[in-house]
């Protein structure tokens, strides 16, 4: 039984998740998670071979090579302490294993410690920035907070207007302009927020490859305005008060390479991680977990207003092993 399964569900109103999303969760990991119920449900002993084929399973899965060797010796560990011999008993064990590497990636976005709250957001071409920007400004509504987007995508054609579509989905307003660039446009935003008491800025910015050195120095620029925008005072830190990368789940392995780029340009505060409905590597969260920890705010399982929610370890485990809800 897996006797912790949302143990924590209790600790915030946005980790409630519905039966839908997990069917949702349980089926964009299935490539994975059917792999393993089938090596745990086949019966046998626990030996080398069955280690081996485990193995193999989770580095496809891109939980990486050393995030692999880090859970099967937590594994092996627990596999002693508790005597286990059948390889039914493995899906519990790796549950528990799984659940320590990743729980302290769970910590859920805390909007309300600024007023206004502004978050930053960035990511390679392609992650899904500004349509997490929208179902964040949903999620945000949801708990009560008003919101004001900043459409600091000035590179992209047709980013402000899918930006200001978005916009009109939640009624939010959305601070664009014709020309300029970034840093001027959320710096306008951030003021805006400040003269209408908006209590949340969700500020979108052009995608770029973290080998690109101008843009990474550009994105660097833009946090400095930001801060000029909204300096640090006794009571209250510099914006922006998170910065939010955006991964996409396809990415795999690579998704570590960016999380390293963007943090050492930007002091990345929190990952979204997108398009777990279409691939098989959602292992990538314990990766980063092993090499980088950085929490996971949201996961994305689709392409709807409500498909992004708090990302509850719990939750993903279930879902990737198949366990009972």
């Amino acid at each position: 039984m897996f006797s912790f399964l949302k143990k924590n569900s209790s600790d915030t109103p946005a980790a409630k998740p519905d039966s839908g999303w997990i069917a949702r969760l349980k089926t964009g990991l299935a490539r994975t998670g059917n792999q393993l119920t089938d090596l745990f449900g086949r019966g046998g002993k626990i030996d080398d071979e069955l280690y081996e084929e485990l193995e193999t399973i989770l580095i496809t899965a891109d939980v990486g090579m050393t995030a692999t060797g880090a859970l099967l010796a937590d594994l092996r560990r627990v596999v002693r302490e508790q005597r286990l011999t059948e390889a039914s008993q493995l899906k519990q064990a790796l549950a528990e294993c799984l659940l320590k590497l990743l729980q302290p990636l769970a910590q859920p976005l805390q909007a309300g410690t600024h007023k206004p709250f502004v978050i930053m957001m960035c990511g390679v071409n392609g992650a899904g920035k500004t349509t997490s920007i929208g179902k964040l400004a949903k999620y945000l509504q949801g708990q009560g907070l008003s919101v004001l987007l900043a459409a600091g995508d000035t590179f992209r054609a047709a980013a402000r207007e899918q930006l200001m579509t978005w916009g009109e989905r939640n009624n939010v307003t959305v601070i664009a302009q014709q020309s300029g660039d970034a840093a001027a446009v959320i710096y306008d935003a951030v003021q805006a927020a400040q003269a209408r008491k908006i209590d949340v800025v969700l500020a979108d910015t052009a995608g770029r490859l973290t080998t690109q050195a101008h843009l990474m120095d550009e994105i660097k620029k833009v946090k400095r305005v930001i801060a000029k925008a909204m300096p640090e005072t006794a009571s209250s830190a510099a914006a922006p008060h998170e910065v939010l990368l955006v991964l996409d789940a396809n990415t795999g392995q690579n998704a570590l390479s960016q999380v390293k780029a963007f943090d050492e340009a930007l002091g990345v505060t929190g990952l979204i991680l997108t398009k777990l409905d279409g691939t098989a590597k959602g292992g990538v969260i314990a990766a980063i977990a092993k090499a980088h920890p950085i929490p996971v705010r949201f996961i994305g399982v689709g392409e709807g207003l409500d498909d992004l929610r708090p990302f509850v370890a719990e939750d993903f485990i279930a879902a990737l092993l198949g366990l009972d809800e």
